[in-house]
């Protein structure tokens, strides 16, 4: 199982909602291209599903690690120019499925954000990389989302106590996953890899144990290469489905 092509990027998004897993998840996939639309004038607005309190490779107390990560979060967004951060509560880290109470937050979320567009997870296993893109969190939260923004956040009848909380019915036009098989759209971020260097060097707990600019370059110049760029450029890539 794999996406259609995908489908030519909207030209008039104004807000764009991405939804993650865990804390450094939108860093490692996306951050030079939230640079990208931020640099464009779009608003970007987190929503995290957990605090990441599985993560981590040394010996810190377990308990301090949702804090720490939230803060490594927000550094993470704010070198990219995102204030808006948010993260739910009562999601454990490693033990996510998307259930009707994750699909209710998140709708929740958009129809409080009101995006253009959605960034997430792919709902889609890669077999050839189980590692990374495939964790059963980020499939998770991909379907989660993907049944969050059809049917739900539009439905006025899908979680019907969100009208009692003024939470209105809201379209999203345009749905960009990450992480998923054979992506076809590349956002070209060379002139933003400082800016996502510095949102991945700012989860600490989760690169300081390896060097981190070469291990993500070699990353992108791959995607690079495979959109077919000429040599020194480098590429987030995604797949992009319309919504409308």
């Amino acid at each position: 199982m794999s996406f259609p092509a995908s489908a030519p990027a909207l030209a008039d998004v104004r807000r764009a909602l991405a939804v993650f897993a865990h804390p450094d998840d939108v860093d490692f996939a996306c951050a030079g291209t939230i640079a990208v639309w931020r640099d464009e004038g779009i608003e970007v607005a987190y929503l995290i599903v957990t605090r990441g309190e599985s993560g981590g490779f040394d010996d810190t107390e377990r308990a301090e690690v949702p804090r720490l990560r939230e803060a490594e979060q927000r550094a993470a967004a704010a070198a990219l120019g995102v204030e808006q951060v948010e993260h739910l509560d009562g999601y454990p880290d490693g033990a996510l499925a998307p259930t009707p109470a994750l699909r209710r937050d998140i709708t929740a979320a958009i129809r409080r954000f009101r995006p253009d567009r959605v960034l997430t997870h792919a709902p889609l296993r890669r077999w050839e990389q189980l590692t990374g893109p495939s964790h059963p969190d980020h499939l998770a939260v991909g379907e989660a989302t993907t049944c969050a923004v059809y049917p739900d956040a539009r439905n006025r009848f899908a979680h019907p106590e969100l009208i009692a909380e003024g939470l209105e019915p809201w379209v999203v036009r345009e749905v960009w996953y990450a992480g998923g098989p054979a992506p076809d759209h590349a956002v070209d971020i060379t002139d933003r890899f400082d800016r996502k260097l510095a949102a991945m060097r700012a989860h600490r707990s989760q690169t300081g144990h390896f060097e981190v600019e070469s291990w993500i370059r070699d990353r992108l110049t791959t995607a690079a290469d495979n959109a077919g760029l000429p040599p020194g450029r480098l590429v987030e890539a995604f797949t992009v489905l319309r919504t409308e």
